[in-house]
């Protein structure tokens, strides 16, 4: 039975990022599992035409590894992909990467102190800790729409998009208008003959203001990295203190903040959409910032070409031809587009993690994950997660939140060292201590508004994605590893 000191589990940034940190601090003995080909996790994965980040370049890229190479000032997703496999080679990780060989089950094993893990085709691994980089927009959600499997033409969820379908002179709808569909919509309405879009509610949308970045920026970069470095340093601190201070005081729900920006969002809305009855539709009727707002400058103007039309009613049923609205209209199309998000309330993972007394994670999660800091949980010794529960954030960069949850991780195993421990883990007063604060100052932030539904919280309203509080507060929380906060099992 092969063994190592650290299984990653995931090649996305995340689980890269973990392994940069961990090689750095000495450890040479670990492995990174993920069940695709290639590193990069939801850039892998995601294809769709027009898929890109939301976030700029300046935040959207580890701190350790600036890239001169981005072509706008919102990275695509297949430079991202590029970036990803750059990082594995750069920082010499190639070697530890088990591509190919996704993880089924990780079991802990009390008297040994270590994880048992089974991977997918069945191999056996012993590793005394694991990171977890799973991610969690990487599920996708299909509707509960009567009929859905009946459609006899082609369809896709934009997560799994298929190239072999052309788009070129198809009728095609389009179930969704959040995130990927703003992304989507404009470039596959180039190609369709008909486009409809089926909104179930409309999102807020605020100016992206992208670019190409020019020739001439990428030679500073590449003539003089070391100034380049501290302009990419500035430019970064400059955006970052943005979110922070001033784009936080929407989900704070100030008053100025709440205001600002929802004026933002109506003056770009009436800067593009002149029709009176269709801003109607695009105004959405709860506060701003309570679902993910988005950065768009196409998403208006593709609803206003002639091929491109808005349904706001209720989609009843999906048949052979394709959708059936509630007012009784029979929409046919020869594709059927899925931009329906992803499953993340119910935190299904692709493996199973059994902890003390033969518990399964999935089954204690049942009614809400919780964990200390997001990143530990009690009865799972040596278990570290990356963009666990409530690490997700309605501003800033995940990259940040990653980059302290890999610090953290890191630090801890190396304390057992310190310790003379062989095992870590938080205490289950450590653990509800943490989550009854954080909950509590959830409880005062937008997305605790009862009328606003979203991906942040489950059907009880419960707040599982979210972090209460600006990216600095998580990074002064998770700068130490409490040691009065953990049990340690020598």
């Amino acid at each position: 039975m092969e063994k190592t000191r650290v299984v990653v589990i995931g090649g996305g940034l995340g689980g890269l990022c973990a392994g940069v940190k961990i090689k750095e601090a000495g450890i040479d003995d670990f492995l990174i599992f993920d069940r695709h080909p290639k590193v990069g996790g939801v850039w892998y994965e995601n294809k769709y035409p027009g898929c890109c980040c939301d976030t700029q370049v300046a935040e959207y890229e580890f701190i350790f590894a600036p890239n001169p190479n981005w072509s706008h000032l919102y990275p695509r997703a297949a430079q991202i992909q590029a970036y990803a496999e750059a990082i594995a080679q750069n920082f010499q990780i190639s070697n530890h990467l088990r591509l190919s060989e996704g993880v089924s089950c990780a079991t802990w094993d009390e008297d040994l102190c270590l994880w048992r893990i089974t991977t997918e085709a069945g191999k056996k691994i012993e590793a005394n800790a694991i990171i977890t980089a799973l991610g969690q927009l990487n599920r996708p959600a299909l509707p509960a729409i009567e009929g859905r499997n009946s459609f006899a033409g082609a369809s896709m969820h934009s997560a799994r998009w298929d190239d072999t379908v052309s788009m070129k002179g198809k009728r095609i709808g389009v179930i969704g208008s959040a995130a990927s569909a703003v992304q989507l919509v404009p470039e596959v309405a180039k190609e369709a003959s008909m486009l409809t879009v089926f909104q179930r509610s409309p999102n807020w949308i605020i100016p992206k203001v992208d670019r190409e970045v020019t020739d001439e920026e990428k030679a500073l970069m590449m003539t003089n990295p070391e100034r380049a470095a501290g302009l990419g340093q500035h430019n970064r601190q400059m955006i970052f203190d943005r979110s922070e201070y001033f784009f936080w005081q929407a989900f704070e729900w100030t008053e100025p903040g709440r205001a600002a920006f929802t004026r933002i969002a109506l003056n770009h809305l009436e800067a593009q959409v002149s029709d009176p009855e269709l801003r109607k539709k695009l105004t959405p009727d709860y506060p701003i910032g309570c679902k993910r707002v988005l950065p768009t400058d196409a998403y208006y103007p593709a609803l206003l070409r002639d091929n491109v039309t808005l349904v706001t009613d209720g989609i009843s049923r999906i048949n052979e031809q394709g959708i059936e609205t509630r007012d009784g209209t029979n929409h046919n199309f020869d594709v059927l587009i899925y931009a329906t998000g992803f499953e993340t309330t119910g935190w299904h993972w692709s493996m199973d993690i059994i902890g003390r007394h033969s518990q399964n994670l999935h089954e204690l999660w049942a009614n809400g994950p919780e964990a200390y800091l997001g990143i530990t949980v009690a009865e799972y010794p040596n278990l570290f997660m990356l963009y666990g529960p409530n690490t997700n954030l309605g501003h800033g960069t995940i990259m940040r939140m990653l980059e302290h949850q890999v610090n953290y991780a890191v630090k801890a195993i190396l304390a057992l060292d310190e310790q003379n421990a062989k095992a870590l883990v938080p205490t289950p007063e450590a653990q509800s201590r943490f989550n009854d604060q954080l909950q509590k100052e959830l409880s005062k932030r937008v997305w605790s508004d009862p009328n606003c539904t979203s991906w942040y919280k489950n059907s009880a309203g419960h707040i599982t994605q979210n972090w209460s509080n600006p990216i600095r507060a998580y990074g002064e929380a998770t700068s130490t590893v409490k040691f009065e906060d953990y049990e340690w099992i020598s």
